[in-house]
């Protein structure tokens, strides 16, 4: 079954979708093997694991499709790729959509800010009138109607730049417009959230990002308000720092490293006992 059959599959079940944060492949991997059903390829966890630079539009689609493309070859969950703006006008939107889907996601997210972009919930966003923000989600539409195999998520960044009113207006007309899930970004309190889903048909996406701007509430609270998926967006980028930090410590103290995965482990979650099958088969 292709990623965004799956995908479509999972989401009309009756639970939330839990959908934690990747950055490469081997985090998709993890995010595998631990049971979860699907991943997020953020552009905040991937502009910091790849350039070490900060989520404000430095990266480019390039980069962004090809570290999609090695996640997605890594595992056989369906993977949200974040999009971006779509990288330029609603041409280059439907060219993003369009790759990625050859790259292998199951879904696209594309939102309304300005170029350059950045993360939802840091300071200085700033976002496009309503007539761009409605040519990219049509031009992405056209994309998947054209072809695409791939699923549209439509974010809107109006909240913290016009107001919470723009903001569902906006979603709300991305959802009649095609966008196969919908995305407001950091709604302030538990009223927002529930407004939002309330007033906005279709699928729709609640981002918990700790110390964010949006209330961090449970998959079943999420689920009764009307969410159909959480993301995790920096869950385990968070953990990776803290954990890699306080290695590094120890190594300059001369202390030996603990609470660390085996050796054996790590060949294991990147497949030696798999290669040394196929290894024998040619011998």
């Amino acid at each position: 079954m292709k990623p965004v059959e799956k995908l479509r599959q999972l989401l009309l079940g009756p639970d939330i979708l839990m959908v934690p944060g990747c950055y490469d492949a081997l985090s998709a991997k993890l995010i595998e093997k631990a049971g979860f059903q699907a991943a997020f390829m953020g552009g905040f966890s991937v502009s910091a694991s790849r350039l070490a630079l900060p989520d404000t539009g430095l990266i480019s689609y390039g980069e962004m499709v090809d570290q999609g493309r090695n996640i997605c070859s890594a595992v056989s969950i369906p993977i949200f790729g974040d999009g971006d703006t779509g990288y330029g006008n609603a041409v280059n939107v439907k060219r993003t959509v369009e790759g990625y889907a050859s790259a292998g996601f199951a879904c696209v997210m594309i939102e309304d800010q300005v170029w350059p972009k950045r993360c939802g919930h840091t300071k200085g966003k700033l976002t496009v009138d309503r007539a761009e923000a409605f040519a990219r989600i049509q031009a992405a539409v056209d994309a998947r109607e054209g072809g695409a195999d791939i699923m549209i998520m439509a974010r809107t960044d109006a909240n913290a730049t016009i107001g919470f009113k723009e903001a569902v207006l906006r979603a709300r007309t991305f959802a009649e417009m095609g966008a196969d899930v919908t995305f407001l970004e950091a709604p302030e309190t538990i009223d927002e959230m529930k407004e939002y889903c309330d007033k906005v048909p279709g699928l729709k996406m609640a981002n918990m990002l700790e110390q964010g701007k949006t209330p961090v509430l449970s998959p079943s609270i999420l689920s009764n308000i009307g969410f159909n998926i959480a993301a995790y967006p920096l869950t385990l980028l968070l953990a990776s720092v803290n954990a890699v930090e306080k290695a590094l410590d120890g190594l300059l103290r001369n202390e030996a490293a603990e609470n660390t995965a085996t050796f054996s482990h790590l060949k294991d979650i990147v497949g030696f006992p798999e290669y040394y099958e196929t290894e024998k088969k040619y011998e």
